[in-house]
């Protein structure tokens, strides 16, 4: 709906077919609004309605038109769980794996796999590569509407390592039409070269002050499962990067069950994610304790995953989701439509449910939804329009994903005809 006190649009995007607000109160979970219109004023969406409630509230003499073309218009997408920035290819290892191929025969055949093959390939890339190389990434996700990313480190797992990647997250922030929200991940695995007691240290005493004292992220995240870190390590780290002001977000529960979900529960973590072994009894506790479940269908998919996350019990139980691409070399995947498609089938949400899942959801999952997510007066004018005449073929056109238009802060930054 328009606002009394919404300043005078300077553009406005009109000719819809449909128009999802996607607002945190919408009673069907998306603000479906046919035939709608979205007044944006500078950098902020001024209002939502009919064009002739718009024109009656503003005068749009002069105001440019940004035209959806009889396509769908939705909140930019936020893919708030990604590895963004990494170097050099995995194909080797995936190609081979999905012949069947276990941990024992690649290790014979010669071929790096796992976080560790990846940590070694960027030890040999400069900082412009690693920018370039995400650069083109972030291109493809803009294209498929995605308007802003978090990037998480821990592929270096030294502390200039480390500082390098959250540095490149920085430079892309600056550069790129998406907004990029930084994850520091050290505890992601352990380095071969130290011991777990000494890392732990170099992770506490001097890579998490060093990252806070320089600002370079905002959350501090661990990978707390069977083979990774244990509850008392993840404890540990979790509770280092608070004392130095880090958000808290968990990895947890992707191929084992350890305690992962209860310590999120516990810190209150802004987001919890995987959860493929995270159970039923524990649900309520994530609810309660306003943690955000980041699901991401991609990777259960590229990794033939055994235990597919039960994401229908847990929205069925009330527990908010978000949806993500795990964009890494693992899960090369780009596009946040796909994820949907994936979602639907793979893990049984409905199609509103995903897109909600894949814009409010995910903007809650990085602690942002009172500025991004959705479609409301005052939020960021972020917005991405498809070529569909209803937003089921989100889901339903596979493999589609493209926009025909992406805005960015109320300015277009994609158009698919240009």
């Amino acid at each position: 709906m328009a606002s009394s006190v919404a300043p005078r649009p300077t553009a406005i995007v009109d000719n819809a077919a449909q128009v999802l607000t996607c607002a945190a109160d919408a009673i069907d979970g998306i603000g479906l609004s046919p035939g709608a219109s979205v007044a944006i004023a500078g950098s902020q969406i001024a209002a939502v309605g009919s064009h002739a409630a718009l024109a009656a509230e503003f005068d749009l003499a002069g105001v440019r038109r940004l035209n959806a073309r009889g396509g769908i218009v939705l909140p930019g997408f936020v893919d708030c769980h990604t590895h963004l920035v990494f170097h050099g290819s995995r194909v080797e290892e995936y190609s081979q794996r999905v012949r069947g191929a276990t941990n024992a025969e690649l290790a014979a055949r010669g071929v790096s796999t796992g976080i560790p093959a990846t940590v070694a390939m960027l030890q040999t890339a400069s900082a412009e590569e690693l920018v370039e190389s995400a650069t083109a990434r972030l291109d493809e996700m803009l294209a498929c509407g995605t308007t802003t990313v978090e990037s998480k480190s821990g592929y270096g797992l030294s502390t200039a390592a480390e500082l390098r990647m959250l540095e490149v997250n920085r430079a892309l922030d600056a550069a790129h039409p998406i907004d990029i929200v930084s994850t520091f991940l050290g505890a992601h695995a352990f380095p071969s070269d130290c011991s777990r007691a000494a890392y732990l240290d170099l992770l506490t005493e001097e890579m998490i002050p060093a990252v806070a004292a320089r600002q370079l992220a905002e959350f501090n995240d661990v990978y707390c499962d069977e083979g990774y870190y244990t509850v008392a390590e993840s404890r540990r780290v979790l509770e280092a990067g608070a004392a130095h002001g880090l958000k808290v977000k968990i990895h947890t529960d992707a191929y084992s069950h350890i305690g992962g979900s209860a310590l999120a529960a516990e810190f209150g973590a802004v987001s919890a994610d995987h959860l493929n072994y995270t159970q039923p009894a524990e649900y309520a506790a994530l609810r309660a304790a306003g943690v955000v479940g980041v699901v991401m269908p991609g990777l259960d998919f590229a990794v033939r995953h055994v235990r597919p996350v039960a994401a229908r019990a847990m929205l069925d139980a009330g527990l908010t989701l978000a949806l993500a691409t795990d964009l890494c070399p693992a899960c090369w995947l780009e596009s946040m439509p796909l994820v949907i498609q994936l979602a639907c089938r793979l893990y049984t949400f409905g199609v509103d449910e995903a897109i909600r899942a894949a814009t409010i959801g995910a903007a809650q999952a990085l602690g942002r939804a009172g500025t991004i997510g959705s479609l409301e007066p005052g939020k960021q004018a972020d917005m991405a329009i498809f070529p569909l005449s209803r937003y089921e073929d989100l889901a339903y056109r596979l493999g589609r994903g493209r926009a025909s238009l992406v805005i960015k802060k109320g300015r277009v930054v994609f158009d698919a005809q240009a």
